[in-house]
């Protein structure tokens, strides 16, 4: 057979001088592969982004596809090689062929209704059923089948154990001295007369100097220690809580053993406070659960929840009203509690934030709240509404408070790492008295003053403990504590250098 010539049609030819069949014109090109063309590069183009076509479609075609493709997610595919093949459809072509390629104009197919029963005569009152006549194929269920009701089981059995109210109700304690009684009858709870500081003293140190050494480490808690509490008046004992759940109270002096455990919550202890005279505390925890523990005899008074988050508590200071507290919510609530009926006696609620503080100023007759809100609400005892509320475009979220031995000054630490100081008796800032150097973003590290109100210390992120002059404001000191975050300390009050630091690893330092 004679062998007829091939005309070959270039892909940049815009005029041809014959007529090439469609095998012609949809052959592949001819000539070696450039192997450095991605697929996308090797498309047929006329223009930068593709392939475009010119063809015949009337203006109610064009918006039956769009507003189809719009609605339905598919439309017909306008090519030529589509026109030539009969109806393909581009998008979701699942459906397409379901809706069998209708546009949004084309009426759909009607549905068949259930067939209901027969009404019955209105005359007949027993007989007629009127608009509530059953379907002919409805099947009456009266419970759920097997099958689902193995299936709802499963799930509350699922859902028990994460209710928001569960808690260790089994509270237990562990006495971990052998007599808790000396030779002479007195409990622990007894300051020793026989250390070389006055512990019965009212007085505090003249002058305070930089502690130089570590004298003796605590290996308190499995997990890291959230905050550390002296022992009211004398601070011959420290309370700390820790994120393994347990709070436990130590001797600061003598042989420094831990003298006892109180278990009951289980989740991370975040807030402890003894009340005036140490013979009771409140632990709050993450369980949602506020607890009041008998501090000699590890016994569990009582216990307080509204099932939100405490963040802080704070027994009101008054001698008269030892039997109230207060108590700062993760739900911007401050709530009022009677430790003797159990009950909620009032509730602050004012703050756009959860509540970080509570700090009692002027005689206990007011108290100071920070959130994280970043404000500061100035509130009287037992009237719901702020008498002052700051709020700077410029502050931080302020973790910690801490009041001046005198009680003229209110240390906070803010969340841009520095101490800001307010005046307590108009709670005005001091701009001059601001601490910086140590880093405690994120991190609620305490602050605490010397019993001469001569220094400031604090914790850091880093491990470190910051002692900063309170005239100058400039560091004196800076030592490495502990590994991790320094999240509390505290000047023993009746001495002139000895300081305790708490860690998120574990321990409890004394430093002198």
């Amino acid at each position: 057979d004679e062998v007829k010539p091939y005309d070959f049609i270039s892909p940049d030819t815009k005029v041809q001088q014959f007529t090439p069949t469609i095998t012609q014109m949809y052959s592949p090109l001819v000539g070696p592969d450039n192997p450095y063309k991605t697929q996308q590069a090797k498309a047929q183009k006329n223009m930068f982004c593709g392939f475009v076509e010119e063809t015949g479609v009337s203006d109610f075609s064009f918006d039956a596809q769009r507003k189809t493709f719009q609605t339905r997610g598919y439309a017909e595919d306008p090519t030529a090689y589509a026109e030539s093949t009969g109806k393909r459809f581009v998008g979701e072509v699942s459906r397409a062929e379901e809706m069998e390629g209708r546009t949004v104009f084309e009426k759909e197919k009607k549905v068949k209704k259930r067939k209901k029963e027969m009404v019955g005569d209105p005359s007949d009152p027993e007989g007629y059923k009127g608009p509530w006549a059953e379907y002919v194929d409805e099947v009456k269920v009266s419970g759920p089948t097997e099958e689902q009701r193995q299936t709802l089981e499963e799930w509350r059995a699922k859902k028990e154990p994460k209710a928001k109210d569960k808690t260790d109700d089994k509270e237990r304690t562990i006495l971990h001295i052998d007599d808790p009684l000396d030779y002479q009858g007195r409990s622990f709870m007894v300051a020793p007369k026989d250390c070389e500081t006055n512990l019965y003293s009212d007085d505090p140190p003249a002058k305070c100097f930089m502690p130089k050494k570590l004298l003796h480490t605590y290996d308190a808690h499995n997990k890291g220690v959230s905050k550390i509490v002296l022992f009211p008046r004398s601070g011959h004992m420290v309370l700390s809580c820790g994120m393994d759940s347990k709070v436990k109270l130590w001797e600061v002096y003598g042989a420094r053993r831990c003298i006892r455990t109180y278990a009951g919550h289980n989740k991370a202890v975040r807030d402890i406070v003894f009340n005036n005279d140490g013979t009771q505390f409140l632990s709050a925890s993450y369980d949602r659960m506020i607890k009041l523990w008998d501090t000699e005899t590890g016994e569990c008074i009582n216990r307080f929840t509204t099932h939100k988050i405490p963040y802080c508590v704070q027994f009101n200071p008054e001698p008269s009203k030892q039997h109230l507290f207060i108590s700062g919510m993760a739900d911007k609530k401050i709530v009022g509690w009677d430790t003797r009926s159990g009950s909620i006696i009032q509730e602050y609620d004012r703050h756009l934030g959860p509540v970080n503080t509570i700090t009692f100023i002027e005689r206990n007759i007011s108290f100071v709240s920070t959130s994280d809100d970043k404000s500061i609400r100035v509130w009287d005892w037992d009237i719901p509404v702020d008498r002052k509320h700051i709020a700077d475009p410029g502050m931080h979220s302020i973790p910690s408070c801490t009041i001046s031995p005198t009680g003229k000054w209110l240390a906070c630490q803010s969340m841009d790492n520095k101490i800001t100081v307010f005046a307590t008796q108009k709670l005005r800032l001091n701009r001059k008295k601001v601490f910086k150097g140590h880093m405690v973003a994120g991190y609620a590290c305490q602050c605490n003053f010397s019993p001469d109100s001569a220094y400031l210390v604090s914790g850091d992120a880093d491990g470190r403990c910051f002692i900063w002059d309170w005239k100058t404001t400039k560091v004196y000191k800076r030592f490495k504590a502990h590994e991790g975050v320094c999240g509390g300390c505290t000047w023993l009050p009746h001495e002139t250098s000895k300081l305790l630091t708490c860690g998120w690893d574990g321990k409890i330092k004394l430093w002198d």
